[in-house]
């Protein structure tokens, strides 16, 4: 593959409108939630689960509740501004 098309491979080398994406920052915050959500119970199984089997749990347990507190976050902050 040619350098020019390859993908950027570190936060540093993301476009600065990708790095201030709102979007871009949900995807980080809720990856962020998976990883820790992987580390706690690949710690109840006492050994790793894999982020695929961590993810789908998460989202059937978890992803609902936490993108409503998302939006209560964001609603207050904006209303405190």
């Amino acid at each position: 593959m040619e350098k020019s098309a390859r993908m950027p491979a570190t936060q540093e080398e993301k476009p600065e409108f990708v790095k201030n994406s709102v979007l871009y920052k949900e995807f980080l915050a809720e990856r962020e939630e998976i990883l820790k959500h992987k580390w706690i119970e690949s710690e109840k199984a006492g050994r790793d689960i894999g982020f695929e089997r961590a993810l789908l749990d998460w989202i059937v347990k978890h992803r609902s509740q936490w993108r409503e507190k998302r939006m209560k976050e964001t609603r207050t902050e904006k209303a405190a501004s």
